[in-house]
């Protein structure tokens, strides 16, 4: 039987503790359900004219001039009146100001007219395309014209020729957002393309094919027929509908990662609203307790109870998905710079009925034991205060196991990735493992040590007071901290590593697509004659016999077997190379032509000693044996190869370019551009000091944002820091008491709550830095091949961040206790 006004005054009568246990419901849901709809927003924002953002209807793609068995099929289709096709080259080279030594790194973009099929590239003067970009003139983003200091009607150096400036490009559909672009847009007209001659046999080149089909109903036929007639792992055929673009990639990665915090907060929130309900209920004991001597029924107390629940997980659900939506909106100021332009965000019907889905839930599953623990309360807990039962270990058991199939499945529901929801769950699982163990070690060191001070004696006490969350508090927060405390090291080492501290002996700068013709009148520009290096395009076709499953590949995260890879030949190691298997370079008891590979290599595929690799060599297949595995020997931006071929081999004949590397003086970095470029138009000049500071910005950007979301964790810490409190406020009311009649003053029981909070705070930091340096040491050493530093003072500063954090919530959680008069305390008792 449900009583309405015992329902309310339950409700009523604990607002603080009420409140807690709202906020950890709204906690658990509020980031997915703003991750959810902003996701869809960005997947609704690129895909609701998808046939704009690449362009045409079928997309043919391919680093090497198009084969002609597939232009003819281009030509065929055309014929039968079925479709329109037009060529699009994509590349970059550095232009340069007329009559001035100004250069700049650009992203050339050449287009017949007509270009594009769909969507509209708009313009400054609001002109179309077609009537602005014609023979002799350009259109360049504003980007450039900054850069440059530079106005339409001034003159650039492109190539071999000198084109003017004739517009500005204010919008382009599909245009990636600018930090996966190494310089600005420039639009030139195809019939420029001879003028600037700079498509080079064996140059960095993007040829691109768009065809508009006529009917909608052909173009998977179309596209399948094109598929057939491409040379496979080296021509792309897609249609708009399954064509990816960089930045869906990007995004798609970056929403992954943050979908995976979203569910490490959600599981923490979850044991927040454990530890918020327990608190609330231990208030109750003993009107629960009262109510069964008068005849109330385990059965009646529970439904009442689980009103009261409802009505709190209600109110805390609704208000996360207000939140929820309302953090979606502000995200945008978020993702400042990472953003595609006009991004339109939308209500999610979706994530709206996700949120209520799971906020429902998490309030079953994690107030399950603390109200199914209610039925041990013994009407004679009134007059005994007996300490309450612990659920029976069967009930506690197949709610946990329930729990961690909650979790699994919203793992797989957000992952879709099998393998990858598998190994977060269990680098999660092992991360409460190994944080449960330290805790529970330390406690049980810290209860069997001898304190001979007064204070620390009663920290102990304190911290395993009856009902304490302690151990509770200690591994949310050290799970939480060591996941922050990670990001923030390993940022630190890739500062270190690549922008603080850039190598004293390392290039500046990087020349690329050098032809074999150039290289002697290269060297004069330079005093010391520079390293070059080789550069063969080619794809991997099989190892070991296996054919490479690009599908499978892709979705990796990280680099993997399905790209492009440069090939390289040279019969010596490098500075920074070392071999750790095979004698030399190259063995001569292999048969056939040899290869040397890299440990990266081996790192996403098990390769041995003599193991068979086919490659893809611009069309032909080349078979080569693996004789030795070579690792880089320290971190530099240095070049190097994955694959490396004897000097004398038959690789050597394949279309080339030659790639080099050399440091100047950073004052004379302008110069040598402007000369390279004046005398060698082709040659792409990389300064890579401005790459660097451009990663830099890009990796401080991407920080901030999973710092924010990481900070939520740490909020369901100090929810469960708070409702630990007041689970334990009666206990603690009665130690200040007991503090008071014996003669102590308000500053030292206020010491002792401190050093109580102390004591958590820095054995919680202490324990997610060490956590967060094991784990920060292995993914620099082994995924960004970088050296660590442990930063010893930051390291230092964080630790005590987290006890003054844990300080600052325990004792402002703690003033009421602190303001409690003893004599009205026992005067309260004595009436109970």
């Amino acid at each position: 039987m449900l009583h309405k006004k015992f329902i309310l005054r339950q409700v009523t009568g604990s607002k603080k503790q009420s409140a807690v246990f709202v906020l950890c419901v709204m906690l658990s849901i509020v980031t997915i359900v703003a991750l959810n709809g902003f996701s869809e927003s960005i997947s609704s924002s690129m895909l609701k004219d998808a046939r704009a953002l690449h362009a045409g209807d079928i997309i043919l793609h391919s680093h090497f001039p198009f084969s002609k068995p597939l232009a003819d099929a281009v030509q065929e289709i055309e014929k039968k009146g079925m479709a329109v096709s037009m060529k699009v080259y994509g590349f970059y080279s550095v232009v340069r100001v007329e009559n001035e030594k100004s250069t700049l790194l650009a992203d050339l973009k050449i287009v017949e007219p007509g270009y594009p099929f769909y969507g509209k590239i708009e313009l400054g003067s609001g002109k179309n395309i077609d009537d602005i970009l014609t023979t002799g003139n350009i259109i360049v983003e504003q980007t450039l014209m900054d850069r440059l200091k530079v106005k339409i009607g001034d003159r650039l150096h492109v190539g071999s020729t000198i084109l003017t400036i004739a517009d500005v490009v204010v919008k382009e559909p599909g245009r990636p957002v600018n930090f996966l672009s190494f310089g600005p847009r420039i639009f030139l007209c195809e019939k420029d393309l001879q003028a600037i001659d700079l498509l080079k046999k064996g140059s960095r080149i993007q040829y691109h094919m768009l065809l508009k089909v006529f009917n909608e109903n052909d173009i998977d036929k179309l596209a399948l027929s094109l598929k057939s007639s491409a040379i496979e792992d080296q021509e792309r055929v897609n249609t708009y509908k399954d064509a990816g673009s960089r930045i869906k990639r990007f995004f798609d990665n970056l929403l992954f990662f943050l979908a995976l915090i979203a569910i490490f907060t959600l599981l923490l929130a979850g044991f927040g609203i454990n530890s918020a309900l327990t608190a609330f209920l231990r208030e109750k004991e003993m009107t629960i307790a009262a109510i069964k001597t008068i005849g109330g029924t385990g059965p009646m107390i529970i439904m009442n109870y689980l009103v009261v629940v409802f009505v709190l997980g209600l109110t805390g659900t609704l208000l996360g998905l207000c939140f929820g939506f309302m953090l979606q909106y502000l995200l945008p100021a978020l993702f400042t710079g990472l953003l595609p332009q006009d991004m339109e965000l939308i209500i999610s019907w979706k994530a709206i009925a996700e949120g209520m889905i799971l906020g429902l839930l998490v309030v079953i599953l994690f107030t399950f034991l603390p109200l199914f623990r209610l039925k041990n309360i013994k009407p004679a807990s009134v007059f005994r205060k007996d300490r309450i039962k612990s659920v029976n270990k069967l009930p506690a058991f197949l709610a946990w196991c329930a729990i961690f199939l909650f979790f699994a499945g919203t793992i797989f529901r957000h992952i879709n990735d099998m393998k990858t929801g598998i190994y977060f769950i269990l680098a999660i699982t092992g991360l409460i493992i190994v944080t449960s163990l330290m805790t529970i070690s330390f406690l049980l060191i810290i209860k069997r040590f001898k304190f001979n001070t007064l204070s620390f004696r009663q920290v102990v006490k304190g911290l395993f007071r009856p009902g304490n969350a302690t151990k509770s508090i200690i591994i949310t927060l050290s799970t939480s901290l060591s996941v922050i405390f990670s990001i923030y090291l390993i940022e630190k080492n890739l500062d270190k590593a690549f922008v603080l501290s850039f190598p004293p002996d390392a290039p500046n700068l990087f020349f690329i697509d050098i032809q074999p013709d150039q290289v002697e009148d290269f060297s004069k520009f330079f005093n010391s004659k520079p390293d070059f290096y080789p550069v063969i395009r080619s794809r991997l076709i099989s190892i070991k016999g296996e054919k490479i499953d690009r599908t499978q590949e892709r979705r990796r995260r990280g680099d993997n077997l399905s790209r492009a890879f440069n090939l390289t030949y040279r019969d010596y190691l490098l500075d920074d190379e070392k071999i750790v298997k095979g004698k030399n370079l190259f063995d001569p008891g292999i048969k056939g032509l040899q290869v040397s590979v890299l440990d990266t290599v081996v790192r996403m595929r098990h390769l041995d000693i003599g193991d068979p690799i086919e490659f893809n060599v611009q069309g032909l297949p080349v078979k080569a044996f693996v004789s030795s595995i070579r690792t880089r020997t320290k971190e530099s931006v240095k070049p190097y190869f994955y694959f490396v071929f004897p000097a004398d081999s038959m690789i050597k004949n394949a279309p080339q370019t030659i790639f080099s590397a050399v440091r100047t003086d950073k004052n004379k970095i302008a110069e040598i551009q402007s000369s390279v470029v004046s005398r060698f138009p082709n040659i792409s000049v990389i300064d890579v000091t401005q790459t660097i500071a451009g990663f830099s910005s890009i990796m401080h950007r991407l920080s901030r944002v999973i710092r924010f979301f990481t900070f939520f964790s740490i909020i369901a810490g100090i929810l469960i820091i708070i409702s630990s409190v007041f689970a334990t406020r009666f206990a603690r009311i009665r130690e200040a008491v007991f503090y008071k009649i014996l003669g102590a003053e308000k500053k030292f029981i206020l010491a002792v709550f401190t050093l109580e909070n102390a004591v958590i705070g820095l054995v919680s930091g202490g324990i997610a830095l060490l956590i967060s340096q094991i784990g920060s040491i292995v993914i620099c050493i082994r995924i960004f091949d970088i050296t660590y530093d442990p930063f010893a003072g930051s390291s230092a500063g964080m630790i005590i961040a987290s006890a003054v954090l844990v300080i600052i919530i325990g004792n402002l959680a703690s003033v009421s206790i602190l303001k409690q008069k003893p004599a009205a305390f026992l005067r309260e008792q004595a009436d109970g």
